[in-house]
């Protein structure tokens, strides 16, 4: 057994987390547990809630003969699906966690999360070349040998190990235990009144605490149903309200910039929509109020991180909703707003966004230091910066970090300026987000050449190519001959921020 799985194992053992927990999280503990009421479907299969069981029963069969045992960590690899969900379930079953990993990810990053999870299988369609054992979706065991029977699955057991970008360069596994998901799947539940009735459609990557929580478990904890979009385009989308007839979806503000884009006449109308949650980036008020008016229907914009399993604050579908802010605490989180002595100010006072409840992760895998960075004195220290009015609205100003959003996804510029610095070119280099229309931002790379070396933006774009993420790749790379840097000699990205800011490229 890896140290990775030794790590799992032992977190999964710690006093305080053993009491029984209402898992509602789970298709067999739902209120529509065992019925033919429709639970999941995508373009090829759609399931009810008690085929969806047999599958992941089936599922979790075909896992243990292949050794994999409670402890052990699934990694999978396939596109928005429901294949992609029956494994997630089937791994849950026998007590294993999951580690999702992006479709599009090359085989470098695809190796690291790898090894850094200590996955014992990969389940992919396809992927780049890797040393596990893989399963594809095309074999899974589709009707159970033995008599399906309820797990029993502990509140503490680690669920998920979902990866974010490391702001030191390396993405860091931030581990969610089943008590964490089953919180945040009921605090949705409560704030938007969810039935039996609710069906979300699913437009999210599914490697992502969004897409998870508040397009799946969220809508199964409360007995509806889910309908999976493998990727959002706009004629699709549409296409899928009208025939689904979803009740809500939830979406980043590049989505809502796609939508307002079409003319109007191209809206769906009499949709059984009844609201969407706009989330993972700033939105700004004005495209919050023109995708309300065009969908005719209310936009909640809401706030959180993976460390806090997913949303952490949302404004209300009912009652005030403030343009411009998050919202309030989500029920049974709390919000505070510390300063940098980690006292907490008055309504009105920037400091640092905090975060307590059941949803706090576990911690980052492996990294003990970096936890405790991360979760002090009781409190899950965001790094963004922001303030809570009187009625407790957060409005967030600043992030700390150096984090770009780009579409929703999180991009942190170490690992891009890493990857850069591989090329025998490179000096040094700096890359920074640039305001964009759609995507929110996008990554602008600034970079030095040794004195000796000459290499084209081309050369160097062809070579993030090899090793990126196709979003992590620079939408623009500038040879410079040094980097813009303040009285102390560090390079000074607030600036570098602002001068494209206010220098956009021309309108294409």
């Amino acid at each position: 057994m890896s140290g990775t799985d030794t790590n799992i194992r032992v977190t999964q053992t710690q006093a305080g987390r053993n009491a029984a927990a209402d898992l509602t999280h789970l298709p067999w503990t739902s209120p529509s547990a065992g019925s033919f009421a429709p639970c999941v479907r995508d373009s090829n299969v759609q399931l009810t809630y008690l085929a969806l069981e047999r599958r992941a029963a089936a599922c979790a069969e075909q896992l243990s003969t292949l050794g994999i045992r409670a402890g052990d960590v699934i990694a999978i690899m396939l596109p928005n699906s429901v294949p992609l969900l029956v494994a997630m379930l089937a791994a849950w079953r026998i007590g294993a966690a999951v580690t999702p990993i992006n479709p599009t990810f090359t085989a470098r990053e695809l190796a690291y999360q790898l090894s850094d999870s200590g996955a014992a299988l990969l389940i992919a369609a396809d992927a780049p070349a890797h040393d596990l054992p893989q399963l594809r979706p095309s074999e899974f065991v589709t009707t159970p040998a033995a008599e399906i029977t309820t797990p029993d699955i502990r509140p503490d057991a680690i669920a998920l190990l979902v990866y974010t970008s490391g702001s030191t360069g390396q993405p860091k596994g931030v581990m969610l235990d089943h008590a964490n998901l089953s919180a945040m799947a009921s605090s949705l539940v409560t704030h938007v009144g969810m039935g039996v009735n609710d069906q979300a459609l699913l437009v999210l990557p599914l490697f992502h605490v969004n897409s998870l929580c508040v397009s799946f478990l969220a809508p199964i904890s409360a007995g509806g149903s889910v309908s999976i979009l493998e990727r959002f385009a706009p004629d699709t989308f549409l296409a899928a309200i009208e025939h689904y007839r979803p009740t809500y979806f939830s979406a980043v503000p590049a989505i809502f910039a796609r939508l307002a884009e079409l003319p109007a006449e191209r809206m769906p109308h009499g949709t059984a929509l009844r609201f969407a949650i706009c989330g993972a980036a700033p939105a700004t008020s004005e495209l919050l109020a023109l995708s309300e008016e065009r969908l005719g229907i209310p936009i909640i914009e809401g706030y959180g991180l993976t460390e806090a399993t997913c949303a952490s604050s949302c404004n209300p579908l009912w009652g005030v909703r403030k343009p411009g802010t998050v919202g309030r605490a989500l029920p049974r989180q709390q919000i505070v707003i510390l300063d940098e002595n980690g006292a907490l100010v008055p309504p009105g006072t920037l400091g640092e966004v905090a975060i307590a409840g059941p949803t706090v992760m576990r911690g980052y895998l492996g990294r003990p230091e970096a936890t405790a960075e991360a979760l002090r004195d009781g409190w899950l220290r965001t790094g963004d910066i922001g303030f809570l009015d009187e009625d407790a609205y957060l409005t967030l100003v600043d992030r700390s970090k150096d984090m770009i959003i780009r579409g929703g996804e999180n991009l942190y510029p170490k690992e891009i300026e890493s990857y850069l610095g591989a090329h025998p070119a490179v000096l040094e280099s700096a890359v920074v987000g640039r305001p964009h229309p759609v995507y929110g931002e996008v990554p602008i790379a600034h970079v030095v050449v040794h004195p000796d070396s000459e290499v084209t933006t081309d050369e160097l774009t062809e070579h993030c190519r090899s090793g990126l993420t196709k979003i992590k790749i620079p939408a623009e790379i500038h040879i410079v001959e040094a980097l813009l840097r303040n009285p102390v000699g560090k390079v000074d990205k607030p600036a570098m921020r602002r001068a494209l800011a206010d220098n956009p490229p021309p309108a294409a």
